[in-house]
């Protein structure tokens, strides 16, 4: 049996307790309630009405635990400033106040008063070793965004080299995180969306996404084309590796446009584990709480049995309304895969299709929980799905950051699973800004009247996680 030890790690039989927090001689402590903030920089300040600051900072994408050193996590950033004009004024079209910015992951630790300090950052580079940056993608994960400028213009960067102004065909929007123990990261975005693997210097080394045809991916090592047809900026939200290290687990953030868009926003996401070595897959249907909820990262906690993030966009005492930021343990073990690989589901009104996965009478899982209708969290598609054999997986609520400490900020989006009693999470604080409802950007602050930023929070569980 393999557990997981308080500097993150998988150890076999014994819990191991000795990797630091509290006052246990190891250097550091963990974060009092009201967090830890993460160290920023300025990249730029406005010259607008409140002079926003946008800051660098943005480390809060995902996280995931160093594999050696106690007390010592990774952060990282997403592709970097960005906001969405007005409604109808740039059909298609996404500012980048900083279109040159390169992703990147960051080396936190923490120190003997519970603070945290950045030791070094990792800039992510194409297979060619030249920095990528966070403009979309041309061909191989499209969303049909373009690049603006603050100022109305195109942007007119060609980091690729492809002579194509304003897309980067090596591109990422990361957004998922793992580090392996001989210093290389497994990073997924929402583009493809992809799956690439990093060296420890930021290299890409190797690819796994929808597209067959993309001479990146190795050999039958691809994603389920149905995957290609997330949303716009709601792909591959959160990525996690089984214990053994031979799978990855990725969860999209929200539901497929599949087949098309008409499908909208509802309630039903999905899950997909690829085996490294023979590229073989399975996919896993998640019943969100609501439509239009976002599924923000995922750890393992076994084989079968994971940590998931389910929330919604607003801020706790800015916002109206029911507001969403739980943590769910949930369980595959149960669960049925979907994946059109799979020949376990025999049904009679089942069929495979190559563009959109497994279908129902004709239509896709997305169609048939839409055309139930959106009665009790669409109780009659789910129960559609049920009565041909498709369960989605088991969840169980552990941990509601609103109700136990009035968690301020939109986004939670990293998880870093300590030990079996206490949780790190971090926000993404987009980098400190937000649309300013009139074209343009300003200062992102939380319903307390602070600048939001990335922060670091550690909580126990009231029920142990394994």
């Amino acid at each position: 049996m393999k557990l997981r030890s308080a500097c993150g790690l998988f150890v076999t039989s014994v819990f191991l307790t000795a990797c630091g927090g509290g006052n246990d001689g190891e250097g550091f402590v963990y974060p009092g309630k009201d967090g830890a903030p993460l160290p920023f920089t300025t990249l730029q300040t406005l010259n607008n009405a409140d002079k926003t600051a946008i800051r660098n900072g943005g480390f809060g994408a995902a996280m995931a635990p160093h594999p050696t050193l106690a007390g010592h996590f990774y952060a990282m950033t997403d592709r970097g400033p960005n906001a969405d004009p007005l409604a109808g004024a740039i059909p298609g079209g996404k500012f980048f106040p900083v279109p040159s910015f390169t992703p990147q992951i960051g080396l936190f630790k923490l120190d003997d008063k519970g603070q945290v300090t950045l030791v070094r950052t990792v800039a992510l580079k194409d297979p060619k070793g030249r920095s990528i940056t966070g403009l979309p993608n041309s061909a191989f994960g499209s969303t049909g965004e373009v690049a603006y400028n603050l100022d109305g213009s195109k942007v007119t960067l060609d980091p690729d080299g492809s002579g194509v102004q304003g897309v980067d065909e090596s591109g990422l929007d990361p957004e998922g995180l793992v580090a392996l123990a001989d210093g290389s990261f497994w990073v997924s975005d929402e583009y493809g969306p992809h799956m690439v693997h990093f060296d420890a210097s930021g290299k890409e080394i190797a690819r796994i996404n929808p597209f067959a045809a993309d001479p990146r991916n190795r050999t039958g090592r691809v994603l389920p084309p149905e995957l290609a047809k997330r949303w716009p900026n709601r792909g591959m939200e959160g990525l996690a590796i089984t214990p053994d290290g031979k799978t990855l687990v990725g969860i999209m953030q929200s539901n497929l446009y599949n087949p098309t868009s008409a499908v909208g926003s509802i309630n039903l996401t999905r899950i997909v584990t690829v085996q490294l070595d023979t590229g073989a897959r399975a996919q896993y249907l998640y019943k969100q709480d609501a439509a239009g909820l976002a599924n923000s990262d995922i750890v393992a906690l076994s084989a079968t049995s994971f940590l998931v993030i389910e929330r919604d966009t607003k801020f706790f005492g800015r916002d109206t309304g029911t507001v969403r930021k739980n943590l769910y343990k949930i369980d595959l073990a149960k669960a049925t895969n979907v994946d059109a690989s799979s020949g376990t589901l025999s049904h009679p009104s089942i069929t495979r299709d190559g563009a959109t996965g497994l279908l129902v009478n004709g239509k896709t899982l997305e169609l048939v929980a839409k055309d139930g209708g959106t009665d009790n969290n669409y109780a009659a598609g789910w129960a559609a799905l049920a009565d041909v054999g498709i369960q989605p997986v088991g969840k169980t609520l552990v941990y509601d950051a609103v109700k136990e400490m009035a968690y301020p900020h939109d986004k939670m989006e990293g998880l870093w699973v300590i030990d079996a009693n206490r949780v790190g999470i971090v926000n993404d604080d987009d980098f400190a800004i937000e649309p300013n409802g009139s074209g343009g950007v300003r200062q992102k602050v939380l319903g307390n009247g602070k600048v939001d930023a990335n922060t670091l929070y550690v909580v126990k569980l009231a029920v142990p996680l394994y």
